[in-house]
């Protein structure tokens, strides 16, 4: 069988919504007829464990790839690099806009970086930006006609390959569709994902997270070290981050989902500024919460406070300060 130029993996929406379903099938019809591409469908990826066979599939993977799934491409991105699914972020035409429907700039890299990564380019799109399957399709044609190289063959899996049913079952997407994940069953997890592009290794999540979730390797960079550690949906670590670099893919806010963006260009929530905590205050509350539920006591603002907020000079402005001389010139 001739090698395909591209292998394009379909990532099933973890919730059973009709719309998200119609919308996977549709992709995955028109890609079948798509001579020029391989297709594979998986369950959600942020629901698979290292051992996993899907996961398996896309280590095994040596090509460029084109990654349909419901996050972030940000997240997907990294998400992938943390299951050593590793490539370049493929530029797409699908970009995100803010609520002003103008186009968001991926902000200048000032991270560490990733490790080992190899001459290929991996596209994530994300699904839920369009309910019309034609879209991605032409965007998938376009990444097509651009790479225009041979690549390995599908089935030309690594060594220590898994067993060839699991082969056919991914070779088989409508089969998967069908199936909704019943043969090898995936649990909803919740944790944390490394942006590394803007971790600056800085260690402030280390300090404040409490249970155990993050650690460093063997060059000492930041990794998520235990995620089965991490307390179902607290973002705490997210909050407090300076970069924005640590991203929870199912998360309902934006920013800390995965969006793109300056973290100093984040919309200020009005009616939290007024009438709750921002930021540091809700991490806080958050991480003691989940404390409390663990049987341990809560620790408040003593314990792991970044060193960014207990060395802050007072004199010093920010965005707040701006926005409070603002409201103040509104009202004179």
């Amino acid at each position: 069988m001739p090698a395909k130029s591209l292998t394009v993996v379909v990532s099933q929406s973890q919730s059973k919504n009709p719309a998200r379903r119609q919308l996977e099938e549709e992709l995955v019809a028109a890609l079948l007829l798509d001579e020029t591409v391989d297709v594979a469908v998986l369950p959600h990826l942020y629901d698979l464990h290292a051992d996993h066979s899907g996961t398996l599939f896309l280590k095994s993977q040596p090509g460029h790839l084109v990654v349909l799934c419901w996050m972030y491409p940000r997240s997907a991105h990294w998400l992938l690099d943390r299951a050593g699914v590793k490539g370049r972020r493929g530029e797409t035409r699908l970009v995100e806009v803010d609520d002003d429907g103008e186009e968001i700039e991926i902000p200048e890299s000032e991270g560490i970086g990733g490790l080992d990564i190899p001459d290929r380019d991996i596209f994530c799109l994300d699904l839920g930006q369009d309910s019309d399957s034609r879209v991605y399709l032409e965007e998938i044609s376009r990444i097509t006609e651009e790479l225009a190289v041979e690549t390995v063959d599908l089935a030309d899996w690594i060594s220590g390959s898994p067993r060839p049913e699991q082969l056919q079952r991914y070779l088989d997407p409508q089969s998967m569709l069908a199936d909704g994940g019943r043969a090898e069953p995936v649990k909803r997890r919740w944790y944390p994902v490394i942006d590394y592009e803007r971790c600056t290794n800085c260690m402030e999540c280390v300090d404040f997270c409490l249970f155990g979730v993050y650690g460093v390797d063997a060059v000492d960079r930041i990794l998520v070290e235990q995620q089965d550690n991490c307390k179902k949906g607290c973002p705490a670590c997210s909050r407090v981050c300076p970069e924005n670099a640590i991203v929870f893919p199912g998360h309902k806010e934006p920013a800390i989902a995965g969006a793109l963006g300056e973290v100093g260009a984040l919309k200020i929530d009005l009616t939290r500024l007024f009438g709750g905590d921002l930021g540091l205050g809700t991490a806080v509350s958050e991480r003691d919460a989940e404390l409390l539920r663990d049987g341990r006591e809560a620790v408040g603002a003593g314990v792991g406070m970044p060193k960014r907020q207990a060395n802050r000079d007072p004199s010093r402005r920010d965005e707040f300060d701006d926005l409070f001389d603002g409201l103040d010139s509104m009202n004179s």
